[in-house]
């Protein structure tokens, strides 16, 4: 089966729940994502989430498809989607960058501002955006 790599970005719709919707994204993630031999990496700013997804090519589409009925994300937008040679999030189920000061150290290289807004972001400036952020993680996370 191929291995492909999916990178969408989305506007985040805060629901009724008083639970961190971070904290229940990242747990589930990784736990379903272990199982599934999924890996990726998300960046979320309180207002857009991007992620990267990474596996077999059916495995990337039923989440992403689950994603898409997912009532914390609207306006969804593919930005990239390809076949890999091999995985650039491997070390992760789901890496996850929240340091805002993080961000938008980086923003300003891959954007004409240095305020975090994806949508603006090609496939391939948010490919490499999510590789320079997944510098800065620790392994594991």
């Amino acid at each position: 089966m191929q291995l492909v790599s999916l990178i969408y970005v989305s506007k985040f719709i805060p629901g009724e729940s008083s639970e961190n919707p971070i904290a229940q994204i990242l747990n589930s993630s990784r736990e379903n994502n272990k199982k599934l031999n999924l890996t990726g990496m998300l960046c979320f700013n309180r207002n857009y989430f991007l992620q990267c997804l990474e596996g077999s090519r059916k495995n990337v589409n039923d989440l992403f498809f689950k994603i898409l009925k997912d009532n914390r994300h609207s306006e969804i937008m593919i930005l990239d989607y390809q076949e890999l040679i091999h995985r650039n999030y491997e070390k992760w189920s789901m890496g996850y960058v929240s340091e805002i000061e993080k961000i938008n150290k980086i923003v300003l290289k891959y954007s004409r501002t240095d305020e975090f807004n994806p949508y603006e972001f090609t496939g391939d400036t948010a490919f490499h955006f999510l590789l320079e952020l997944s510098e800065s993680l620790s392994e594991g996370n």
